[in-house]
């Protein structure tokens, strides 16, 4: 009876400390819990949207301003935005798990909340791989890894075929502008960095010393583009775009390689990500085709 109760015990501490869930963020920090996540906040809108992606949205007890997708999201109560979080409506939300954003909620949120004694993922998406392996982390933190790993295949097969396609194609020089006033980019840290890498193109900023930019017109003239590609709020084409056909010694003005990708498919570390890599693929394509095409008139009449 005595052996019995030993190894009863002993399996119970074995499989007990199996039970618990183990995942690393993007710090490379270990996050245990011992049993799934079911009261989640979120601190960023692309991490709402990763939540639910990984079949986690109706664990989602809170959220910050413009976590506006899928539809669902919009109706989950805001905790403040991702650069003024409200501590107090928060810990009242009583969550098991939070997810936050590094470069967007920084550090002290971060040690603030854990502090408090909250539990914290943080996200730093810097590779498209890295988004797959976010959606993963929140699936296993939430008890869903079924639908999480199948997220994260799609997405990583959607990836291997654009990879595949454009990323050893002759390579194009491009500025990626985020807004006008002030003039933003982003340096080859970013994860946009990492878009215009797969279609085979070449951030000309990318040895920036920061990761969000700012930046001159006078700068921009001088690493002169191939192509300009802006993004902007919405989903229409911003006006400022059009502002640069002013310089027109630009390589990008002088060959109307000035295009549009909206924001939400390709500045949101999400599996949309992929719609708004396949959109800068498209457009990089084009202006490589029509340099090829110059290229090739130029040395036929030669």
């Amino acid at each position: 009876m005595r052996i019995t109760l030993i190894a009863l015990l002993w399996v119970g501490v074995v499989f007990g400390a199996g039970a618990e869930i183990q995942v690393d963020d993007s710090l490379g920090r270990k996050l245990v819990l011992e049993k799934p996540a079911t009261r989640v906040i979120s601190l960023a809108p692309h991490m709402t949207e990763v939540a639910f992606a990984a079949g986690a949205g109706a664990q989602l007890i809170g959220a910050v301003s413009y976590s506006d997708y899928p539809e669902a999201a919009k109706a989950i109560p805001r905790v403040g935005s991702y650069d003024n979080v409200s501590y107090e409506t928060l810990v009242a939300l009583n969550p098991d798990l939070v997810l936050a954003w590094r470069s967007g909620n920084g550090d002290e949120v971060i040690k603030r909340l854990e502090s408090l004694g909250l539990t914290v993922y943080v996200d730093e998406s810097k590779t498209l791989e890295d988004v797959a392996r976010s959606v993963r982390a929140v699936g296993k933190l939430t008890g869903n890894e079924a639908v999480a790993e199948a997220e994260a295949r799609a997405f990583l097969q959607k990836l291997s075929q654009l990879r595949e396609t454009y990323s050893t194609r002759q390579e194009v020089g491009v500025y990626y502008q985020i807004w006008d006033e002030p003039l933003l980019t982003l340096n080859g840290d970013h994860l946009i960095s990492d878009v215009v890498r797969l279609c085979g193109g070449r951030n000309v900023f990318a040895d920036s010393p920061v990761l969000v930019s700012r930046i001159s017109v006078e700068s921009v003239i001088r690493v002169d583009p191939q192509v300009i590609i802006a993004s902007g709020m919405d989903k229409a084409r911003p006006e400022w775009l059009d502002k640069w056909r002013e310089w027109t010694s630009m390589t990008a003005v002088k060959n109307n390689q000035l295009y549009f990708v909206p924001p939400d498919v390709l500045q949101r570390h999400t599996p949309r990500i992929i719609e708004g890599a396949s959109l800068m693929c498209e457009k990089l394509q084009l202006a490589r085709e029509h340099y090829e095409a110059r290229e090739k008139s130029s040395s036929q009449s030669e």
